[in-house]
């Protein structure tokens, strides 16, 4: 890097970028791993835990997931075009958007699974290189 000025050379060693940084590293191993799978990383997350809660309002999974609602909607598109899950109105609430996997969408998981115990098996080895190690 060039220039002169030190006054943000603290920021250099940010943790909040360096997490990004790996982040975004682990979720390009992941998506390489399962790209045959036609299966993304996020898309995988999604379904796993649609799998094992249920059916589940769209703002209940968005924040579960981390994510905010718009962005969860904009990532439910592609797995929603595939048949991978379905979203409808709720029972109780017909404003409630309710969403759950289909059996297209289990066997999605069933195939992306070799793949992802790949993936998930050189995932510290990316963490090491990028600095950050994950325990548990």
């Amino acid at each position: 890097m060039s220039g002169a000025t030190t006054e943000f050379d603290e920021c250099l060693a940010c943790s909040c970028f360096a997490i990004r940084k790996a982040a975004r590293a682990v979720t390009q191993h992941y998506d390489r791993a399962l790209r045959k799978s036609g299966l993304r990383a996020t898309q995988l997350n999604t379904l796993v835990v649609l799998t094992k809660a249920g059916p589940m309002p769209m703002a209940s999974l968005a924040e579960f997931l981390g994510m905010d609602r718009t962005s969860l909607t904009r990532n439910l598109q592609p797995p929603a075009r595939k048949k991978w899950i379905k979203i409808a109105a709720g029972d109780e609430d017909r404003r409630v958007r309710m969403v759950s996997i289909t059996p297209a969408g289990v066997a999605a998981l069933r195939k992306a699974l070799p793949a992802w115990r790949e993936a998930q098996a050189g995932a510290d080895r990316i963490l090491d290189r990028s600095g950050v190690r994950v325990t548990g």
